[in-house]
């Protein structure tokens, strides 16, 4: 298995250009984030490892979590135009239209997945989405150890939400997992 995979959605139609070189940032540090090596980091330490090569590509990248360094989004547009309700994103690519999202532990157990597909259906300027999560997140539950396969259990959402005639997504979404 690789250290690092992407899965594109919808499933039929191609990965944009775009897709390559966002990757290639991941697998360029899969070294040091690769949970299948057993690296462990909060999403902030993966940010942290993949934020120079983002930013090589074009990225603006959250530097901390002080409010001068997030990276906010608008939703939603009060008087005289301005920005009335903003959301977070790690990383936004204004070019490609893109927003970033790293999760770690949070992927399904924390229901990050679930979030980060909402707040991509309203994000202003986003065509599409980028979720990074763990291949693998270990944890301790009643004393015992744990292996939660993030990514397979993303790929299984993203695609149910994806190809779904009840819902049309008004971005496409690539899942990369770490």
């Amino acid at each position: 298995m690789a250290d690092i995979s992407f899965m594109h959605f919808p499933s039929t139609k191609p990965a944009p250009s775009f897709i390559e070189d966002t990757v290639n940032c991941f697998s360029d540090e899969s070294s040091s984030i690769s949970t299948i090596k057993g690296n462990h980091h909060n999403s902030d330490g993966v940010l942290e490892h993949i934020r120079e090569g983002l930013e090589k590509i074009g990225f603006e990248v959250e530097k901390s979590k002080k409010k001068v360094d997030k990276i906010l989004r608008p939703i939603t547009f009060g008087i005289d135009g301005v920005p009335d309700l903003k959301y977070e994103v790690d990383a936004y690519h204004a070019k490609w239209k893109v927003g970033l999202e790293v999760e770690a532990g949070r992927g399904t157990l924390g229901n990050a997945i679930y979030r980060n597909l909402i707040q991509g259906m309203v994000l202003t300027g986003v065509d599409h989405l980028i979720v990074a999560v763990a291949k693998e997140y270990k944890y301790k539950s009643n004393g015992k150890q744990h292996t939660s396969k993030d990514f397979e259990k993303c790929i299984k959402i993203c695609s149910a939400l994806s190809s779904h005639t009840r819902v049309e997504l008004p971005y496409t979404i690539t899942l990369i997992g770490y």
